[in-house]
């Protein structure tokens, strides 16, 4: 298998296995990610954390053997087929962390960029350098950067083809923080042990909330943000939450 999964305790595991090929993304490794993600969401996990393997390189990009020689509707299956893989990580009801070491190119950092929050070592180098190649990105990569970084940004890495390390990301709003390195499960664990302790329920509510408003006014997201609240006062968890305030514990969230 190309992919791992992995449960621990609260925690999924999802490995990228390629080694020799940098982890780069073959069709049957984004089957296997497509399959895997909704494991994933299907089990009990509070979070999923994605890492590659090896020292070098979360994921070099697409295996560009496999995208030579196509015709014009293989190619677009193709593209749509990345995209769908990657989309399920949206719909996931829990975090996922995207791990970077080493290199993230291409459809790498488009699988990172899919990823709720992105942790990188200091050896970390991302990019898209489709353009290098008479491309552009195709698995999400021109719609998910520019939503995080902002057009401008976006844009000029998309058009450059540049890579950025780890410091540059994270001023840039690429990453959510940097470490200094260490084991990649080890570093998403430590931090995605920060949301596990909540419900499920208003974690994915909140999650709702800001991603649903984007790209509507502040009058619509507004309601959203209503509309999401009332539903999370609904739920046996928010009744627990609030009980164990006034009754001075710790509350035990059963996820309904």
């Amino acid at each position: 298998m190309t992919v791992q999964l992995v449960f621990e305790d609260s925690l999924a595991y999802l490995t990228l296995n390629r080694v020799e090929a940098l982890n780069a993304l073959s069709f049957e490794v984004l089957r296997e990610i497509s399959v895997a993600i909704d494991e994933v969401a299907s089990s009990d996990s509070r979070a999923l954390v994605i890492t590659g393997s090896g020292e070098n390189a979360f994921c070099a990009g697409a295996d560009i053997k496999e995208l030579v020689g196509r015709n014009l509707m293989e190619e677009r299956r193709g593209a749509e087929f990345g995209q769908a893989a990657f989309a399920k990580l949206d719909r996931l009801p829990i975090p996922s962390i995207a791990v970077l070491h080493g290199y993230a190119f291409g459809g790498g950092l488009e699988l990172a960029l899919a990823c709720t929050f992105r942790v990188a070592t200091h050896k970390a180098k991302m990019g898209l350098p489709e353009i290098k190649l008479g491309l552009i990105p195709g698995y999400g990569g021109t719609q998910r950067l520019p939503r995080l970084i902002g057009e401008a940004r976006a844009l000029e890495l998309i058009m450059s083809g540049r890579t950025v390390d780890a410091e540059e990301a994270l001023r840039i709003g690429l990453v959510n923080r940097v470490v200094d390195g260490g084991d990649p499960t080890a570093i998403g664990a430590e931090f995605a042990r920060q949301f596990t302790p909540f419900s499920r329920c208003a974690s994915l509510f909140a999650r709702e909330a800001v991603q649903r408003a984007a790209g509507v006014s502040l009058q619509e997201g507004l309601r959203i943000e209503a509309d999401l609240s009332t539903l999370a006062y609904r739920t046996a968890d928010a009744a627990e939450g609030m009980r164990a305030f006034v009754e001075k514990r710790t509350p035990h969230f059963k996820d309904a």
